[in-house]
Formats: structure tokens, C-alpha cells, sequence
């Protein structure tokens, strides 16, 4: 129970104060009027403000022994306490006198003596953390953690090296590593010319560079956002090299004869193990990208429901190697089962340990298709999803519907928003059953 006091006609809190805080507050007991005669009301607002009082003493000791993010943090936190948000002195000179004037006088004890701590973070004296360069990835990973939650071992290596071999790309170009607040667009213009010299010695695409450029601009909006910078720079803005004679770049579709003709014959996988070849079946009647399929769990094999399907969504497990992280929101669907994907499914009911969380699948299928003559020159198994739809569109299914099938967002396809609910699962399945192949007695 808070101890509140009635004096006259006004309720106050008083505690004593703990001696953890007796470096920040002077004061042994406080006493803090609650503004109210109501004792219920006293009593509601009493744990509120000692609350504040805690956080308060916490963001000062901070600011007085912490290292320098805490203390940048700290002075952040003090700042919102009085009503201001964080700026550096150099801001703070630039503000309307009143508020200048207020942000002083905030800075005073309750005796009146002026709280060098408190005036770090309401006028600006404290500079932001000196992150450097080279940490920039592993701090990204932190601030990223909770939308990364569902990402497995495999895939977190996935998302890291891109951003190492931009930042590494970047201290190249620069000459050496630095603070990540020395990085202004002046860097980052530097950084477009080493690009383009490299281009011009390299042939390097303009896409691999843009990349760069994006993974960059992720990292530093994100980071000035953690760090609640009132006005964050964004060096790579508008910063992005263009070809006007690039080719377009798509993965050629499997012909539809290859499949039909070489793929069901007999003996067309004896060299291929059971799970390569019968995840590469599942993704020629399902359109599914291929670690959709060699990454699900053996709960996303519904194959005694009514309808079989596979269950296409994310993935929690304190383990991550158990984790799974599809493409994006849009990819989350049921996928129906049917011919040679059910057939597939239920010789691997468990789905495929062998590959999932792994990144082999791919080069041991495109070897083995290309040293077979499985497929056309340059073509991959990768092509399998783009010949699905294709399919799917000479069998008369609308561009909305193929989308929603092959998990995009139908609000993309349509150019305009989405109502409805999604599309049922007997449709899904009856869709894909008008385009599917005839099993063949060996694939059964």
C-alpha cells in the first residue's frame, strides 16, 4: 500500500528514498503532493508518480556512470521527463528564447540548484554513441532481433552477409572504418564514385550496387531510430546508380515438354536422392518457391485432412534451427495437395530433414538436372514456379487469383486494395487439380 498522507485538504505521497539513489537524490524522504483531496484517486495516482520517480533517479545515475550510449540514453530519457525531446546543444541554441529559457530553469533541483546531469539532457551535452562501422551489423541485429524472431540459423546467415559485404564495402570506400555518425551524404557520395570506378574496371551491375546502397540506408535509418535521434540523417537518400542498358533479369520457366516428357519418364531421378527428387515434384503442382517446401516442419503436412495441404506460414521455436520465416506476410497460405505433390507428400510425411534449414537443395537438384538434361541451357529449377504459372494462365485463371496462389499480395496485383475474405481451400484445390499432370504408375 502507498503511504499517503493527508495534509489539509491535499493528499501526499512520502517515501523515503533508497539508497541506491543517494548520489542523484539529495533528499531522504520525499514528499510529492498528489494534486487531489480524493483518497482513492490519491491512491491510484501515488504508484504512478513514485514510478516516475524511480525512472528518473535510474536515467540520472546513468547519465553519471554509464558508458556512452547509456548516457546518451539517459539524457534522452530526462529530456522526455521534463517535457522535452532530446537535442544536441548545437539544436537546442537554434530554439525560440522561451524555450531555452524553460529548458534551464527545468534543469534545477527541487532547492533550486542547478543538476549538471539533468542539464546534459534537457540542453543538449551529451553526444550520440560512436558506433563504429564495423559494428554496424551486429547492432542492426540487435534492434532487428523481434522482426527477425522467426528467422532460423540458416536464414539469420542469409541476412547478415549482404549487410557485412555492404559495410565492408562502404569502409573500403572510405578509406578505413569510422563512427557511424561521421557517415553523412558526402561518404555517401564517395561511396557511389568507388562504385562506379570498380564498375567501369569490373563490369559490376548496377543492381548489385543498389543493394549495397539499400542494406546501407536500412541500417542507418534504424539505427538513429533506436537511438531516438530527433533529426536523423539519411545519407543514402536518393543515392542509387542506374543502367538504362541492363537487361532485365528473370529466371526462364521449365518447359512445360521437359516435365512431361523427361521428368515423369521412368528412371529420370534414379541418381537423385528421395527427398531432392520428391520436394522438386511437390514444386511442379504447388508453384512453391523451393524452400517453402524443404524448410516446413513435419506439422505443416496436413495430409489427413479432408483437403491435403501443406501449411506455408512462420515458424516459432526457442530452437533456432526449428525456426522459419516465410518471404513476407502475403506468402502465409494453405497450399492444396494434389498429383504428383501429394504423392511426394506422402512418401515424406515428416517433411525432409535432410535439407531443412540448409541452403544444399538447390545446387544438388541443379546439378543433377543439368547433368541429366533435364533442362534447357541456362534454366533452373527455380524456373519451375514461373512455368506453374503459366499454367495456371493458359488454364484461363485470372492474374489475381494466380497471385493469391502463388502467395502475393492480391492488393498488388490488382493495383488497388483487397476486400473479401481469402480464397478457400477447395478453390485453392480445384484450381491446381485442372492444371496437374497424370502420375505415372513410378511416381505413385
Amino acid at each position: 500500500m502507498p503511504n499517503i498522507i493527508l495534509r489539509g485538504r491535499t493528499w501526499y505521497l512520502k517515501r523515503r528514498v533508497p539508497k541506491r539513489y543517494a548520489s542523484v537524490e539529495p533528499r531522504p524522504v520525499l514528499w510529492e503532493s498528489l494534486k487531489t483531496d480524493s483518497k482513492s484517486v490519491a491512491l491510484g495516482k501515488a504508484e504512478r508518480v513514485w514510478a516516475g520517480y524511480i525512472d528518473g533517479w535510474e536515467a540520472r545515475l546513468a547519465g553519471r556512470d554509464g558508458e556512452a550510449e547509456a548516457r546518451f540514453r539517459a539524457a534522452q530519457d530526462l529530456a522526455a521527463m521534463r517535457g522535452f525531446s532530446f537535442l544536441t546543444a548545437a539544436q537546442v541554441a537554434e530554439r525560440p528564447l522561451q524555450e531555452v529559457l524553460a529548458r534551464v530553469e527545468s534543469a534545477r533541483t527541487p532547492d533550486g540548484v542547478p543538476d549538471p546531469v539533468i542539464a546534459a539532457g534537457v540542453l543538449g551535452g551529451v553526444e550520440a554513441p560512436k558506433v563504429m562501422l564495423s559494428e554496424l551489423v551486429a547492432r542492426d541485429e540487435q534492434i532487428s532481433a523481434h522482426d527477425n524472431r522467426f528467422k532460423s540459423s540458416q536464414q539469420m546467415r542469409v541476412w547478415r552477409t549482404p549487410r557485412k559485404r555492404a559495410v565492408a564495402n562502404l569502409i573500403a570506400a572510405l578509406g578505413g572504418d569510422r563512427p557511424v555518425v561521421e557517415v553523412g551524404a558526402a561518404e555517401a557520395r564517395q561511396h557511389k564514385r568507388w562504385w562506379q570506378a570498380r564498375i567501369a574496371e569490373e563490369g559490376q551491375s548496377a543492381q548489385t550496387v543498389n543493394k549495397d546502397f539499400n542494406y546501407l540506408a536500412g541500417m542507418f535509418a534504424r539505427f538513429y531510430d533506436d537511438i531516438d535521434h530527433p533529426d536523423p540523417p539519411r545519407p543514402y537518400a536518393g543515392v542509387s546508380l542506374k543502367d538504362r542498358h541492363a537487361k532485365i533479369r528473370r529466371k526462364d520457366e521449365v518447359p512445360v515438354a521437359y516435365i512431361s516428357e523427361r521428368w515423369l519418364a521412368p528412371g529420370a531421378f534414379d541418381g537423385l536422392n528421395d527427398e531432392a527428387r520428391d520436394i522438386l515434384l511437390i514444386s511442379v503442382e504447388t508453384g512453391c518457391r523451393q524452400s517453402e517446401i524443404y524448410n516446413l516442419p513435419a506439422s505443416a503436412f496436413q495430409l489427413e485432412a479432408p483437403i491435403p495441404h501443406l501449411l506455408v506460414r512462420n515458424e516459432a521455436s526457442d530452437n533456432p534451427k526449428e525456426r522459419r520465416e516465410v518471404k513476407n506476410r502475403h506468402s502465409i497460405r494453405p497450399v492444396p495437395l494434389v498429383g504428383l505433390a501429394l504423392a511426394a507428400a506422402r512418401r515424406h510425411p515428416y517433411g525432409f530433414p535432410r535439407y531443412r534449414g540448409t541452403a544444399s537443395y538447390s545446387a544438388t537438384v541443379n546439378k543433377y538436372l543439368k547433368a541429366h538434361d533435364l533442362v534447357p541451357e541456362g534454366v533452373t529449377a527455380g524456373g519451375i514456379r514461373h512455368t506453374w504459372e503459366s499454367r495456371l494462365k493458359a488454364a484461363g485463371l485470372p492474374m489475381d487469383d494466380r497471385g493469391e496462389l502463388m502467395g502475393h499480395s492480391v492488393s498488388a496485383v490488382r493495383n488497388r486494395e483487397a476486400y473479401g475474405n481469402d480464397m478457400d481451400l477447395e478453390i485453392r484445390r480445384d484450381h491446381v487439380a485442372s492444371i496437374a499432370f497424370t502420375v505415372p504408375d513410378h511416381l505413385a
